[in-house]
């Protein structure tokens, strides 16, 4: 007898193997989005196994363990959300594709934090909290470690939501809500919290000013000509030489403190060497590459394409070179308070903490980093190669002005600043020559309502962001005083 399956039989074993198929279909489709926090877990988990293997042989370096697994946590969210900021633009312009952007972030964000980083750095932020004010090292080292949780599950949150928010403010805000905590209002430096809150307005204003006259002088110069690959040959090398002077200036000023340290009077005289022989390099290179080329807007896109592509690399390589430090600043200060139980203005970075930031930073901007950089690149308003440089242009030269003042400026709000003054400046331009028409009686008139629809900035994430940015500082205080509590209570620091 013939033990083949036989009608009814086969269709119930495809039945089987359907539903069998549908499973597996399902649980691919269920596992896809933990694929992503189950890499950034394993990464916190390798940070804090490191900082068993360096203070493995001390009784307390449980704190330190906890501390190197907050750290990481941190760095992934500053590469979740504060990367973006730089990558955005290029990326809205279609310059880089979201896999290039992604790559040549986390390599410069890295070769910036371990070639560059600052080996020194302020344990309380920029002087927020006075150490004094605290009673022991072991409250020193709770007040850090409510202030790097809090800081992180932040910037965590406002990524959730969408909203770009200065990781640097973040930090400021939990230091400074751990700070209150412990030791009370008295402990907290209010002048200088008072210069980062007129930050929070001046350097989006100033960086979307800045980048807002860059486009205008584009505009003018350039795109309005009527031979514009003429005007591109004239003008692309002077702006390719002004963002060659900007970076070389800020880099000299900000970016190699461990190497040697430079004044702003030698910073800007570098800037300009720099930018002069950027001019004379660029100047055949643009004519090269302009000849053949037709003569209307999109031909100037190709002119502006690797200029963007650079500028973005370099902002990255800047951001590295400074906020990795602030943002590791509080884990630096806790391995230091563990090891010398003691606690002081300054301590030194070890290279295990900036690694930790480098490659947590890289993580966090290739598996949650998309989202963000969608968002500042082609949601706030439409970006092509020009305007994007703008914004690249208006970003190095906001960081020098605002070192020049003084002022503790966020490298998040003057990109995303820069992002909006471009697009309200097209507001504006666009407005004014609806105007213009108008008044023109032979061209059709265009009703109020549409021109209102015509917004090219849009309201719902401009409302979102300026909000993130108001109330980031008092909700990292708010929780980290509320962490440095629950911390006290639980091991009786207090």
């Amino acid at each position: 007898m013939s033990n083949k399956p036989i009608g009814n039989q086969w269709k119930t074993l495809d039945s089987d193997l359907n539903r069998i198929s549908q499973f597996e279909y399902a649980t691919a489709y269920v596992a896809r989005p933990l694929v992503a926090p189950g890499i950034a877990l394993a990464f916190i988990v390798v940070a804090a196994l490191v900082g068993a293997v360096f203070f493995g042989q001390t009784p307390v370096s449980l704190v330190v363990v906890f501390a190197a697994a907050f750290g990481a946590y941190m760095a992934i969210n500053i590469g979740a959300n504060d990367v973006a900021n730089n990558m955005g633009p290029a990326v809205g312009a279609k310059a880089l594709t979201m896999g290039g952007a992604i790559l040549i972030a986390a390599v410069f964000e890295s070769a910036g934090a371990l070639l560059a980083g600052g080996d020194v750095v302020s344990t309380i932020s920029k002087g927020i909290i006075d150490p004094g004010g605290m009673q022991s090292a072991r409250m020193f080292i709770w007040a850090m470690m409510a202030a790097l949780i809090s800081s992180a599950l932040w910037v965590n949150l406002a990524t959730w939501i969408g909203a770009p928010v200065s990781t640097t403010h973040s930090v400021v805000g939990g230091v400074m809500g751990a700070g209150i905590a412990a030791a009370g209002f008295g402990a907290v430096n209010w002048p200088t919290m008072g210069a980062i809150a007129a930050s929070w307005v001046i350097s989006p204003l100033l960086g979307g000013a800045i980048a807002a006259g860059f486009l205008a002088l584009i505009k003018e110069k350039i795109i309005y000509q009527e031979d514009k690959i003429a005007a591109a040959r004239r003008w692309v090398p002077v702006l390719v030489a002004v963002m060659t002077g900007a970076f070389a200036a800020y880099l000299a000023l900000k970016g190699f403190k461990r190497i040697i340290k430079i004044d702003m009077g030698l910073a800007l005289l570098i800037g300009l060497g720099l930018g002069v022989v950027a001019y004379f390099i660029t100047k055949p290179l643009i004519h090269r590459q302009s000849e053949g080329l037709e003569n209307r807007n999109k031909s100037l896109k190709t002119l502006f394409g690797l200029p963007l592509v650079i500028s973005a690399a370099l902002l990255s390589f800047a951001h590295g070179a400074n906020d990795v430090a602030n943002a590791v600043g509080p884990l630096a200060a806790i391995v230091h308070a563990t090891e010398f139980g003691n606690f002081s203005a300054k301590v030194a970075i070890p290279t295990w903490v900036m690694v930790i930031g480098a490659f947590g930073i890289s993580f966090g901007l290739f598996l949650f980093g998309p989202k963000l950089i969608r968002m500042v690149g082609s949601q706030i308003t439409k970006l092509n190669p020009m305007r994007a440089y703008c914004v690249a242009l208006s970003a190095a030269i906001t960081v020098i002005v605002a070192s020049w003042l003084g002022l503790p400026v966020s490298s998040t709000h003057i990109a995303v600043g820069g992002v909006f003054g471009v697009g309200f400046f097209r507001e504006w331009h666009m407005e004014r020559r609806l105007r213009r028409m108008s008044a023109n009686p032979t061209v059709k008139r265009i009703a109020p309502e549409e021109r209102r629809r015509r917004k090219l900035v849009r309201r719902s994430h401009f409302m979102t962001i300026i909000a993130a940015w108001v109330i980031t500082v008092p909700a990292a205080a708010l929780m980290s005083g509320m962490i440095f509590l629950a911390l006290s209570a639980a091991v009786g620091a207090s």
